[in-house]
Order: structure tokens, then sequence, then C-alpha cells
């Protein structure tokens, strides 16, 4: 039988790994930049954070369940969802097994991080508080994928959390934000179909097309922002990503049956965009003068 979206791999949806990889990877660099780290303890933050991410992911269908179980032949995709969230269950358990190590090291701050983390995972999709289907999603993913991943990354190699360090977290934390909001986006009509509310499905399409170009261009600002407080002076780096942004903003524009590409696409802008701004950390024009 055709599982369609609940199928593993479809579930699983590897192309937005990159969000866990680009906020992890900030995260160390943050790091990197203020205390000596061990090279395997920053993979075991990045494998955490794939594992987070991919938890997430695997969790994400779960509420379909009561709607499945008012259509016919519907047992195996509810098996389907069962297990894929069984999965789930099981990365959030290997993501906790690893930030135990670190909570050992760095103590009850990170511990609460972590807390704070795993809650905000399971709250996406889990009832009682299922904020995804509140439309809230695109608001708390800024929080925990993106502000609270980066922090948590670096907090967990030891550099200490400061207002410098969260305000850093910003620009790619509001892409974060834009690549669940491009996939509410490509789903929008048969969201509606389905009776879901998502916060696309709520305000709907044009507004949220006009959120999209909001959040893209808060990120740009906010990198200015940065560069004018001093805190980001090698901030012009990121601004090579700009020509990742030109497929998704077509797209927008384009019917439902071709708006396919517009998630990995607004993906990829994140991965640029992060890589970017970790060579921005690093200023390499600086460090050769």
């Amino acid at each position: 039988m055709n599982l369609g979206k609940y199928a593993f791999i479809r579930a699983l949806r590897p192309f937005s790994f990159p969000v866990a990889g680009v906020t992890c990877l900030i995260g160390i660099v943050l790091a990197a930049k203020q205390v000596p780290i061990n090279p395997l303890e920053a993979l075991m933050v990045l494998i955490g954070g794939v594992l987070l991410q991919a938890g997430v992911n695997l969790i994400n269908d779960y509420t379909d369940i009561a709607l499945l179980r008012q259509q016919p032949g519907s047992a195996a995709l509810i098996a389907a969802i069962r297990r894929n969230f069984r999965s789930g269950m099981l990365c959030f358990l290997l993501a906790a097994a690893i930030g135990f190590h670190f909570v050992i090291q760095q103590g009850v701050g990170f511990l609460l991080l972590c807390v704070l983390g795993l809650a905000g995972a399971l709250g996406y999709t889990v009832s009682p508080v299922n904020y995804k289907s509140r439309g809230l999603g695109v608001v708390l993913v800024f929080w925990l994928m993106g502000v609270l991943m980066i922090a948590g990354s670096a907090v967990a190699l030891g550099a200490p959390l400061t207002v410098a360090l969260v305000l850093q977290a910003v620009p790619v934390s509001l892409l974060v934000s834009l690549l669940l909001l491009s996939n509410e986006l490509r789903d929008h009509e048969s969201d509606c179909r389905d009776g879901l509310q998502t916060l696309t499905v709520r305000i709907g399409y044009a507004a949220s097309v006009k959120l999209y170009f909001g959040l893209l261009a808060a990120a740009y600002v906010m990198l200015a922002l940065l560069l004018l407080l001093g805190v980001l002076p090698g901030a012009f780096w990121v601004l090579l990503s700009l020509p990742l942004a030109l497929k998704p903003v077509r797209l927008l524009r384009a019917p439902a049956e071709l708006r396919a590409p517009l998630t990995p696409a607004t993906a990829r802008l994140l991965l640029g965009f992060g890589v970017l701004f970790c060579v921005a950390l690093v200023n390499p024009l600086a460090l050769a003068f």
C-alpha cells in the first residue's frame, strides 16, 4: 500500500535537517570563539540537534490519526503514523542521552535549556498543547529550533549565555520560521481541505506570503543591526546568500501544483545563509589583516 506522506522517509523529512545542522553549527562556532572546544563534543552537539529535528518530524503527523479514523481503509496509514511516532520518541531518547552528558558538565542552567527544548518539541503536535494546530508553529520554532538550539549548542560546549549570543541567534532563527512557513504555504490548499488550523490556513495565503517577505527582510535587517552594534563585524559575508532567495520568492506566486519546490528552495536559502553566517562570525578578512 502507498503510505504517501506517512511513509517513514517522507515523515522523516530529511530536507529539513539543515535546520538542525545550521543552528548547531552556528552555536559551535560561537562557542569556539570564546572557549576551547572538544571536536568530539562538537560532533555530539550536531548529532543531538539532528536527532531532535528528526524526532519533531516523525511525530509531526500524530494528530492526523483522529482524522483518519473517520475514513474507511485507513488502518495501514494509522499504523504507519504510530510507527513513526515511536521512532520519533526513540530519537528524543537518544538526544536526551547526549544532553545528559552535557548536563553533567555544564550544570542546572543547561538542564533547563534541555527541558525547554524537549517540552517544546513534544508540544509541537502532542495534545494537550499541540501548538501546530493552534497556528503557533511558525512563532514557536523561532525560539525552540532557532534561538534555543543555537544558544543551547554554544552553552553545551562551555560558552556563557549572554545577550550578544542571543542576538546573534536571531537572523538564522527568523529563517527557521521561514522554512516552516514555506511548508505551510506549499500545503495550504490540502491543509484547508483537511481542516488543519495552521497559521497559513488561519490568516490566508496572501497574508502568509506577506509574512514570508517580512521574515526574509527581517533576517537581513537584523544582520545590519548586528553590524551597527559591532556584534557581527563580518555581516557583509551573509549578503552572498541573497541570490538563493530568488527561487522561493518566485515560487510564492506559483499555482498549488507547481509549488512543491518551495520548501526545499527555502531550505537551501537557510543552509546558505547559515554557512555564510558562520563565515561572518570567523570573518576571514579580519584575520588576514
